[in-house]
């Protein structure tokens, strides 16, 4: 929070010192371009100016004088003096010089090639002198590029001394061109054209550059355009300009020019070392304020960083101290708390949901007493939202219980009128009502479940686990749709029993549910080193890979159960029951396209078979032998019609002793059958063969041989 105003401040403190440094560096460059560049190139230029003269006169008499020889000599000392200056300005040369250095490089370079063409009398004298003209064009190019400094009356005052220089050179352009002439005594009418051109640029830029000067500067210039030299020319100029003719004295011309120029060229290096001391001037003093705010800036700065660095330490403290309280408020103490309500708990609102104890400035503490507020909301919502539950859970467990009670009597009920029922009809319907009131039976252990409690049946001796899949299938209503697999001996902790067929019956109806009515359903188990693994398998269309990760993440660690997702009430019992045994459910794709539900029942709840007592193998009978007896029942007393008898659908480990109660909670009743009871699968098949005839009973037991 603190830093990014602190970068921010020392950003902007960077920039502005950058941009008046840059200020300060470029008033220097400007004093260094001068000291080199700027006065080799105007020397340049002077010897330029008078090699152009004697040039004049050479393209007029076609005669090579001594003073032409000499004066190249001093000229090409000037051009080495210049490149060696360029050298010596070095990282001054920016790159806007570049490229002005590099065309007065070229034009240096065409120098040879006009003074052989001058020596050997080629071309018209106004064209030689056009040669130069160029070259003397692009020193002057060079100065514009020159003047470049961010100070803007220094750079008035160097482009207004730029124009008064280049109306110097179209003096000089003019003397050129009237000293050869002179040598003829006469003007081509294109040198004539070309003279009144240089003299309008001179007075134009004569006139532009007094108007830009400072009195300083200006007035030298005007006491030389007072004075006789410059009047002279003036006439002299004019009358030229009017007549198309050179002058008819030359030492008048020649004087004059002497004179005028001498002084205009003493000027301009006076005005010229005016303007650089001012530059360098204007550089300390920038220099100088840079400096100053510059270190004023900079302790502000570091006073700003200072001060806030202690303070961000102490604001981190206390940020530091109410993040502890806050993480530990919902990382620890709210999640503890919605854990024991989960388990059934007490909780205090008031003392758990104590005040967080934090130091620091009135924002924090605020920011604390908000935390605490929330806190206590919090708090009291989720005991809140426990009691409703746990009010809920007991609704639900009381209309169970009640309707569990109910349908005991109901199923007692049905037990004595099928033994006195003969009538085939009536007894099917009687047998169709007691599958439905098993059914419902099942459905008011699932509220049981759900609301925390345990069922009530529990037997003490070990259940087979062929007897729990028969039995589970039983309480199912398409139970003809479904096939039971060899599966190896194996036998269920007894406690345990009753919440494992729960669980596989669940199983069994979704799969029977959700697969077509002409499909079966395949139940199939084995035993492995972890357990005993049972799988039930349908044809159906099966779920997306999103859709099976969802429900296994349920059947693993089961949520509170939602009263708004009543849709997966019996997933919800199959994750409560696998979660209180430690049972592992699996849902997957089916090689068929169904689904594939795999049960794990750990190896803490498997008793071998073999372990289990005398007589207890009774409900490992094979199925066809099962059949053959019910054929020859069928065929005996009571005209072959089956009777219900108690405990006929639980194994032999289930039924219950002479003396012990059916179940916890629930008492025996007086009356005993001491006919010999059946299994589920026995009483399936029974009323099958009765339905279906003696003639198949008949056939079965002509099948099995005597």
């Amino acid at each position: 929070m603190l830093l990014l105003p602190l970068l921010s401040l020392s950003a902007l403190w960077g920039f502005v010192l950058n941009l008046t440094m840059g200020d300060a560096q470029s008033l220097l460059r400007a004093n260094t371009l001068y000291r080199t560049i700027g006065l080799t190139s105007t020397d340049l230029g002077l010897q330029l100016q008078a090699e152009r003269v004697r040039s004049a006169e050479t393209l007029t008499t076609r005669k090579l004088t001594t003073a032409l020889g000499a004066q190249r000599a001093r000229t090409d000392r000037s051009v080495t003096d210049f490149k060696l200056a360029v050298m010596e300005a070095g990282s001054a040369v920016s790159g806007d010089l570049r490229l002005p250095l590099d065309s007065l490089d070229s034009a240096l370079d065409r120098l040879g090639p006009v003074r052989a063409e001058i020596d050997g009398g080629l071309g018209s004298r106004l064209a030689g002198l056009d040669e130069y003209n160029r070259i003397l064009d692009a020193i002057f190019t060079l100065y514009d590029h020159l003047v470049s400094v961010s100070d803007l009356a220094i750079f008035q005052q160097a482009s207004s001394l730029q124009a008064m220089g280049m109306a110097r050179e179209y003096i000089a352009r003019e003397n050129a061109l009237i000293i050869g002439a002179m040598a003829d005594h006469r003007l081509t009418q294109p040198e004539a054209a070309a003279f009144t051109e240089y003299a309008a640029s001179r007075k134009f830029l004569h006139a532009r550059g007094l108007a830009g000067l400072d009195v300083q500067l200006r007035k030298p210039y005007e006491e030389v355009f007072a004075g006789e030299p410059f009047l002279t020319f003036a006439t002299m100029e004019a009358r030229i300009t009017r007549t198309g003719a050179p002058p008819v004295s030359s030492d008048s011309w020649n004087q004059t020019i002497n004179r005028l120029t001498t002084r205009l060229d003493r000027l301009g290096a006076s005005s010229a070392d005016i303007l650089a001391k001012r530059a360098s001037e204007a550089a300390t003093g920038t220099i100088v304020e840079i400096s100053v705010a510059g270190g004023l800036g900079l302790i502000a700065v570091l006073a700003s960083i200072i001060i806030s660095v202690r303070f961000g330490r102490r604001l981190a403290g206390e940020l530091a101290g109410l993040r502890s309280a806050a993480v530990e408020l919902s990382q620890a103490r709210l999640p503890d708390i919605v854990e024991r309500l989960r388990r059934g708990a007490d909780v205090d609102v008031k003392k758990e949901a104590k005040a967080i104890k934090v130091s620091g400035s009135a924002e924090i503490t605020d920011v604390a007493r908000a935390f605490g507020s929330v806190q206590r909301t919090a708090v009291t919502a989720a005991v809140g939202q426990a009691a409703l539950r746990h009010g809920v859970g007991q609704v639900f467990l009381n209309l169970a219980r009640r309707k569990q009670g109910l349908l005991h009597r109901q199923l007692a009920l049905l037990d004595g009128m099928q033994r006195r029922t003969h009538d085939p009809d009536r007894l099917e319907e009687l047998f169709r009502l007691d599958h439905l009131t098993t059914r419902m039976r099942r459905h008011a252990e699932s509220l049981m479940i759900l609301s925390g409690a345990e069922p009530g049946r529990a037997w003490r001796k070990p259940v087979p686990l062929i007897d729990i899949v028969r039995a589970a299938i039983a309480e199912v209503e398409d139970y003809t749709r479904v096939n039971v697999d060899n599966m190896p001996a194996g036998a269920v902790d007894g406690t345990a029993a009753a919440d494992v067929t729960h669980l596989l019956a669940e199983l069994v109806e979704n799969a029977t549910i959700y697969s077509p009515p002409d499909t079966t359903v395949q139940v199939r188990g084995d035993l492995v080193s972890n357990g005993y693994v049972i799988e039930v398998e349908d044809r159906g269309l099966g779920l997306s890979t999103g859709e099976y990760a969802a429900f296994n993440a349920l059947l693993a660690a089961p949520p509170e159960f939602d009263l708004a997702d009543s849709d997966r009430l019996g997933l919800f019992v199959v994750a409560r029951l696998s979660e209180r045994h430690g049972i592992k459910v699996l849902l997957r794709r089916s090689p068929f396209g169904g689904t594939a539900a795999v049960v794990l029942v750990p190896r803490s709840m498997v008793t071998e078979q073999a372990a289990l007592g005398a007589g207890d193998g009774k409900a490992e009978l094979p199925s066809r032998t099962r059949k053959k007896a019910l054929a020859v029942v069928t065929s005996g007393t009571h005209a072959g019609l089956p009777r219900r008898v108690r405990q006929a659908n639980l194994a032999a480990q289930l039924k219950e002793q002479p003396g012990e109660p059916e179940s916890r909670g629930q008492e025996r009743p007086a009356e005993q059958e001491p006919r010999p009871e059946r299994s589920p699968d026995e009483v399936r098949d029974l009323f099958s063969a009765f339905q279906r005839g003696t003639q198949r009973a008949r056939e079965e037991a002509s099948e099995e041989g005597p």
